[in-house]
Formats: C-alpha cells, structure tokens, sequence
C-alpha cells in the first residue's frame, strides 16, 4: 500500500508545486510589509528574550567554538529560527486538512500534498531568515558562509522532523478538533523543555544532581540533537558531534516515516470523515 501511495505522490509532484505557491502567496496577503514580516516576528522575539534573559537574568551562552562569537542575541536566534520553523510547520500542518475540507471531500487527491506544503513553504521563509542570520554572524566575526551547505541539511532534516509531526497530528485533528488546540498548548511548554533561550549546559548541571535517568530522559527530546546540529554550524562554525547529528538524523527519520504510514493508511478516509 504504501509502495503505491508513494508512486501516487511522485506522480502528482506538480499538484505539491501549485500547492507550495498558493501558500506563499497566501502567507502575507493583504499586508503592507509583505514578506518582511517573516524576518519581523523572529527579530521582535529575539528581542524579548534578550532583554529578560541575557540583561535581567544575565544568562550567558558557551562561546562559540571555534567561532569565539559570544553574542547572547546571536546564540539565540541560531536555536530560535529552527524552532519557529518547527512551531509554524506543526500549527499549519495540524489544521490545514479540515480547512480543506470542502477541497478534500469533492475530488481525490493525495491529500499529504496539503500538508507537505505547509513545510515546503515554510522552508522558503525559512531560507530568507537564515540566510539575514549568515550576515549578522559575518557582521559579528563569525564566518557561516563555508557552512551553508551543511546548514541545508540540517534543514531537510528539521523539515522531516516538523512533516512527521504535522502528518500525525493532521490526521488526529481530523478525528479530535480538539488536537489543534491541545498543540497551541503544548508547544510553549515544549519550548521551555528544549536549549532554545538556555544552554544545555544548564539543564546538564542540574539534572545530574537528580539522577543519570532525569538526565536520559531530557536528552529522549527529538528536537534537542536539531537545535544543537544549528548551533553547531551557525554559531560555533564546526562541525557537528557524529552523535548529535545521527540523533537528529534517527529521531527526524523515524518521526517523519510514522507520520508518513499514519497519514497513508487514513488518506482515503478523509473526505468520508470531514
């Protein structure tokens, strides 16, 4: 079945174009600012973590290594773009399936196409705001530029990670509207669970003190080995840990293939069950 299903996607690869277009032309549409609102949002995020973080609670990032960038903002935003990448992925993706509904219920289509394209996207922007990054590390003495090659496969894999969840969790909603909403939830709480506005260090530190199991199951965190596979090139300007980057590659390879036999056993359902 899901050889099949695979050979149907391939086949309506051009439905996936027009569909990724629709959704960049529709992201910022009737806007004054247009796409400058991708850069906007991370750069006022940024901001707000900064002040209460690295001026009021004085936190301190590793200096990068062998970057020697030691700029708090900068640390920040190589863990704070992958994550909204992530967070806009996964809310798009959970309720892209029943705002469609009328779309899905009069004609077939491989409907992992909607979701999908949420991702393919989302990575566009994602690509503008990485590559605003580059220049202000370059500004600051860091040098990404050689890196950015690695920094697109850190992206595919951030995107089969963010896929994987929005696929399993599209087809939950279709099931339990509750889902979306029990997402906008959790993904706040998630965040403060994940190195994003704190060095992993930290969360080491203190977690030893508890037990080697505390420890084990913070690190279980599938987007941990993400965040610091980004760090690592961006901000430390090396290469990553062979057991970081195999930790990201297994959990976004194993998240993303469940979504995708999730989603492939309940396509054909779906028009019945909107």
């Amino acid at each position: 079945m899901t050889a099949g299903y695979a050979r149907e996607l391939l086949a309506t690869r051009e439905l996936l174009a027009m569909l990724v277009m629709r959704e960049v032309r529709g992201q910022y549409r009737r806007t004054v600012l247009g796409q400058l609102w991708s850069i906007i949002n991370p750069l006022a995020t940024m901001l707000v973590y900064t002040v209460v973080f690295a001026v009021i609670f004085r936190t301190r990032p590793p200096v990068g290594d062998p970057s020697g960038l030691d700029v708090y903002a900068l640390w920040l935003m190589c863990g704070l773009l992958p994550w909204l990448y992530l967070t806009r992925v996964v809310t798009g993706g959970v309720s892209t399936l029943t705002a469609n509904a009328p779309l899905i219920t009069k004609v077939y289509f491989p409907r992992i196409h909607l979701v999908l394209a949420v991702a393919v996207s989302t990575a566009i922007t994602f690509g503008v705001e990485l590559l605003v990054l580059s220049a202000a590390l370059w500004a600051f003495g860091g040098f990404p530029l050689p890196w950015l090659p690695l920094v697109a496969l850190a992206v595919v894999v951030l995107a089969m990670l963010a896929s994987g969840l929005a696929l399993m969790l599209s087809v939950l909603n279709v099931f339990f509207r509750d889902t979306e909403h029990f997402v906008a939830v959790l993904l706040p709480m998630w965040m403060l669970l994940t190195p994003i506005i704190y060095p992993v260090q930290l969360v080491e530190q203190a977690l030893r003190g508890i037990g080697e199991w505390a420890l084990v199951l913070y690190q279980l965190n599938p987007v941990l080995p993400v965040i610091e596979l980004f760090r690592a090139l961006l901000y430390d300007n090396r290469l990553p840990d062979a057991a970081t980057a195999l930790a990201a590659i297994a959990s976004a390879s194993i998240v993303f293939l469940l979504g995708y036999l999730v989603f492939a056993r309940a396509d054909r359902r779906l028009a019945e069950l909107l």
